[in-house]
């Protein structure tokens, strides 16, 4: 049975020393987190050592560097992927079986992202950046944080078929909430020759239909 996180607490924000050097290390050590956080998604579904959300991001980094599109600021784009589950650090993966509304979850990312900007990282020029590169991404105003959000959408995807073919895993929500709303042309045909790959290994037997 999935476990009801609905009623869970969030521990509280990071209450600032003034130090710089103190501060900053703290945030240094809060984002190790993201590379322990499981992502709930594979947690729900009983996927042994699934990826944590380090894991999701570094594959994303890596996926924009490959992309072709001379349109983008592939540079803006890597940094962007780090940046995009920041908040999650502090939040975790909130998945929506928790029963969090969309407005109560982006008030505790924004909640996250402001003590990391303002308390640990003291608005320094790197935590501007990091704030506005976050701020690109949920607000999907550039096609830069649109294809972002595809390689977010492209990667899970991905990460899917990866399950499915080690652990004979049925997965097939994650393709219907992913794959069907990639709207970057390339992303869209990396995601075709995902499901081609993953149409033959559903006719040889290795994954479940």
């Amino acid at each position: 049975m999935t476990p009801n996180l609905a009623a869970r607490e969030f521990p509280p924000l990071y209450a600032a020393t003034g130090d710089a050097s103190q501060d900053r290390l703290a945030f240094f050590h809060l984002i190790e987190k993201l590379k322990t956080q499981k992502r709930t998604g594979w947690v729900d579904n009983n996927i042994p050592s699934p990826e944590s959300i380090s894991d999701h991001m570094y594959r994303m980094a890596m996926m924009a560097m490959c992309s072709a599109d001379e349109t983008l600021d592939i540079s803006r784009c890597v940094m962007m992927c780090l940046v995009h589950d920041l908040a999650e650090a502090h939040v975790g993966d909130i998945a929506p079986r928790e029963n969090i509304s969309p407005v109560e979850k982006a008030r505790l990312e924004e909640a996250a992202m402001h003590n990391i900007v303002h308390d640990m990282l003291h608005n320094s020029p790197a935590a501007q950046q990091i704030d506005a590169l976050w701020k690109e991404y949920e607000d999907r105003q550039t096609p830069e944080a649109r294809f972002v959000k595809d390689l977010d959408r492209f990667e899970m995807a991905a990460q899917a078929l990866e399950y499915e073919r080690a652990h004979r895993a049925a997965l097939q929500p994650f393709f219907d909430s992913s794959l069907p709303n990639l709207r970057h042309p390339e992303v869209q045909e990396w995601g075709r020759d995902l499901l081609e790959e993953r149409a033959a290994m559903q006719g040889a037997g290795a994954i479940q239909k």
